[in-house]
Order: C-alpha cells, then sequence, then structure tokens
C-alpha cells in the first residue's frame, strides 16, 4: 500500500518525532508514505469565514496533488489534518468554495474534492488492522497505564472529521490495547486544552491543561499519548504531571524501532 503524505510544518521542526516514526513504523507494517512535493503550510487553523479562499489553497493544492496519482492523503498531525478534511469538505459540499478555488489554482483539471483523507491511526485501524498490528509488536508495553488525549481538532466537526465518536472514540484505546498496553479512560481526553489562547490567555490555558492531567492521573494514567504538537506543547508547557508522548513514539517503541536510538 501507498499513500500520498502531507507532513505539515511542524512535522519538520518541533514533533520530529511524529514524522519519523510515522514513515519508520509504516515500512515494518507494510505501507509507505510517500511525501508530496512542493508542499505548503496548510495555515493550522481551520478559516471560518466563508469567503476566505485564499486560506485554503494550499490544502486544496496538496488535495489535488494526491488526487493525481491517485491515492488517499495521509496525515499525522491533528491540526494539519483537521484543516485538510474541512476544507476537502467544503469543496465536494460547497459549489462556491470550490468554483473560486480552482478559479485561484488555474487547474487543467478542476478538482472537486475526490481525495480521500485519511490520519495515520485510521490508517492502522482501517487499512492494516489493529489485528495485524498485534502481531508486528516486538515489544509489548505489557504493565504500561497509557491514557490517549485526544484533543478537540480529531474528532470535531463529528459528521466532517468522521474520525471516531467525538463523544466517546475508541480509536487510540484499540491502538494501546494493541501494543499490549492498558488503555486508561478518563474524563478528558476529548476536551480542549485551550492550545490556541494559549498566547493571549495562559492561565485559563493552563488550568484546561491541568485538568486534563488531573484527570488522567486521578484515573492511573502513567502517560498520556497524543497525535497533535500544539496539545503536546500546551500541556508540556503548563506542567503535566505525568509524561506526554506522541503516539508513534510509543508504536516505535512496541515495533522495535526505536531501539538504540
Amino acid at each position: 500500500m501507498n499513500f500520498s503524505y502531507y507532513p505539515g510544518c511542524t512535522l519538520k521542526t518541533k514533533a520530529k518525532e511524529l514524522d519519523v516514526y510515522a514513515k519508520k513504523c509504516a515500512g515494518v507494517l507494510g505501507f509507505s508514505l510517500t511525501e508530496i512535493e512542493d508542499w505548503q503550510c496548510c495555515g493550522g487553523v481551520y478559516p471560518l469565514g466563508k469567503d476566505e479562499i485564499a486560506t485554503k489553497l494550499s490544502s486544496v493544492r496538496a488535495l489535488n496533488a494526491a488526487k493525481e496519482k491517485g491515492e488517499d492523503l495521509v496525515t499525522v498531525c491533528s491540526a494539519c489534518h483537521h484543516v485538510i478534511k474541512r476544507v476537502n469538505n467544503d469543496i465536494k459540499t460547497d459549489s462556491s468554495i470550490r468554483d473560486k478555488a480552482n478559479n485561484y489554482m488555474g487547474l487543467e483539471e478542476a478538482y472537486k474534492g475526490e481525495t480521500n483523507v485519511l490520519h495515520y491511526l485510521e490508517v492502522l485501524r482501517d487499512k492494516v488492522g489493529f489485528d495485524k498490528l498485534r502481531e508486528s509488536v516486538k515489544n509489548p508495553l505489557t504493565g504500561k497505564k497509557i491514557g490517549a488525549y485526544y484533543g478537540c481538532l480529531l474528532l470535531r466537526p463529528g459528521k466532517v472529521m468522521a474520525f471516531d465518536d467525538p463523544e466517546n472514540p475508541t480509536i487510540m484505546e484499540d491502538f494501546i490495547k494493541a501494543l499490549g498496553a492498558e488503555a486508561v479512560v478518563y474524563p478528558y481526553r476529548n476536551e480542549c486544552c485551550g492550545g490556541y489562547i494559549s498566547l493571549k490567555d495562559n492561565e485559563t490555558s493552563e488550568k484546561m491543561c491541568k485538568k486534563i492531567s488531573d484527570s488522567a492521573k486521578d484515573f492511573s494514567a502513567d502517560m498520556l499519548i497524543t497525535a497533535c504538537p500544539l496539545c503536546m506543547y500546551n500541556l508540556k508547557k503548563n506542567g503535566s504531571e505525568i509524561p506526554v508522548v506522541y503516539f508513534t513514539e510509543l508504536l516505535a517503541e512496541a515495533l522495535g524501532v526505536k531501539e538504540g536510538e
């Protein structure tokens, strides 16, 4: 299996662990990620203004690049996934946005939302399968109690993202179990960490992060995993009392590709 791959800016700088281990683990699990050429920053925030077209064009370029290869487009970063999938939905469902975007792009063949956008975790669940993942584990994470921190970007809006049940998701817990660890379900796992307000209102953001960290700790989690660089930054910055790592780091450890590094 080969997928077109959109890494995004942060995976080349502060969140290299997300990118490096995603690609290494893909090879072990029988699929490949081919980085699309000349990708641009997705903007990190989905533009809510319906007439805001220019900031959506980098997503359209990435989506069209995958379409031209006839491949699904895979993302790892929660923010990139959120932006690109929502823009793709705009192109599919709103003729005004679709026409304006295509006019800007000047494509020989108009992009109409044909590309299927997948998060890496969806590839593991729906393409590889958690049963095969379980069989590929070399270092079972037996004895570890791990809390999945979804945040808000992966899950909402539920009908557009279609990632999992926004109120009671299970994909990350199933991922943790496939690696041999115990998945800790705690109340604040799909609540916002306040990432987008952390610079403007750090006090509120700090309180939001503390609720998440305390909630996980109260339910006996030893650590948290996330797919979002902004969540990672915010939780660590605000002094999470338990370790926070990217889910790809955990995957690499279990598959044995992180040994000796």
